[in-house]
C-alpha cells in the first residue's frame, strides 16, 4: 500500500462524515424554517428557492456522504452535482440581491460556506475515486 493512499482514504472518510453532518444540520435547520412559524420569524428576510434549494439539497448531501464513505464513484459525482448546483443557486442569489430582493447577511455567508464545502468535497471525492473514468484505487 502506497503512503497516499491511506492519507486520501481518510480525506474521503472526513469528507464523507462532513457531507452528512453537513446535510443534516441543513435538513434540520431548513425544515424548522419551512415548518414553524417561529423558527420562520427568527430567519427574518427568507429567499424562498435559496431556502427550498437547501433544504432537499440537504438530504443528497446524506447521500453523497454515505456513497462517499463506501467509496461510490457515483457519490464522486453527486458531489460535483452538488457543488455545481449550489454554486448556480447562490449565483441566481446572488441576481436577486443585485434586482433590489431582500436577504440577510447571513444567507450570503451561509452560501459561500456552503459552496466552498461542496467544491472542497467534489475536489477530494474525485482525486480519490477518480471522475474521469478510472478509479484512483478499489
Amino acid at each position: 500500500m502506497r503512503d497516499g493512499t491511506v492519507s486520501t482514504r481518510w480525506r474521503l472518510r472526513i469528507a464523507a462524515i462532513l457531507a452528512v453532518l453537513f446535510g443534516a444540520l441543513t435538513i434540520r435547520a431548513g425544515g424548522a424554517v419551512l415548518a414553524g412559524e417561529e423558527a420562520a420569524r427568527a430567519a427574518g428576510q427568507v429567499v424562498p428557492f435559496v431556502l427550498w434549494f437547501n433544504f432537499v439539497a440537504g438530504f443528497a448531501y446524506v447521500v453523497a456522504g454515505i456513497g462517499l464513505w463506501f467509496r461510490r464513484r457515483w457519490a464522486a459525482w453527486l458531489a460535483v452535482a452538488l457543488a455545481a448546483a449550489t454554486v448556480a443557486t447562490f449565483a441566481a442569489f446572488g441576481v436577486h440581491v443585485a434586482a433590489g430582493g431582500g436577504y440577510e447577511s447571513r444567507t450570503v455567508w451561509a452560501m459561500t460556506l456552503r459552496s466552498a464545502v461542496w467544491v472542497a468535497i467534489a475536489i477530494v471525492a474525485c482525486r480519490t475515486l477518480g471522475c474521469r473514468g478510472r478509479q484512483a484505487f478499489p
